[in-house]
């Protein structure tokens, strides 16, 4: 089973699948829903400054908050920063990969599905 757990659907579309189709559907295999909490990084801010006027923060990112324990038979699609944070250590995280673009250059899905090691 895979449960997402980001913000958003996960569209997974076939490898042949064009980049620059505003239609959502053509090539469309799964649709994987979002849960209704996501998995994040935690932040702690720790200083502000500035460079040429701009406020530059500088944080500390934490654990993941939202993400379930390992479940038998169980991966979890998170953000990419977050399945970094934790790997090798969580083998059980994936997130999307080999994105699919529309006309516009908006990520609107992947083609398949990645663990990072």
């Amino acid at each position: 089973m895979i449960v997402n757990l980001t913000p958003h659907p996960v569209r997974i579309y076939t490898e042949d699948r064009p980049d620059g189709l505003d239609d959502l559907e053509p090539g469309l295999r799964y649709v994987i829903e979002p849960e209704d909490r996501p998995a994040r990084l935690g932040v702690v801010p720790l200083s502000r400054e500035h460079r040429d006027g701009i406020p530059v923060e500088l944080v500390q990112y934490g654990h993941a908050q939202g993400l379930p324990r390992r479940a038998e038979g169980v991966s979890y699609i998170v953000s990419l920063p977050v399945a970094l944070a934790l790997a090798p250590r969580r083998s059980d995280l994936l997130v999307p990969y080999h994105e699919v673009r529309n006309s516009s250059g908006t990520v609107i899905g992947c083609r398949q599905l990645a663990q990072p090691v």
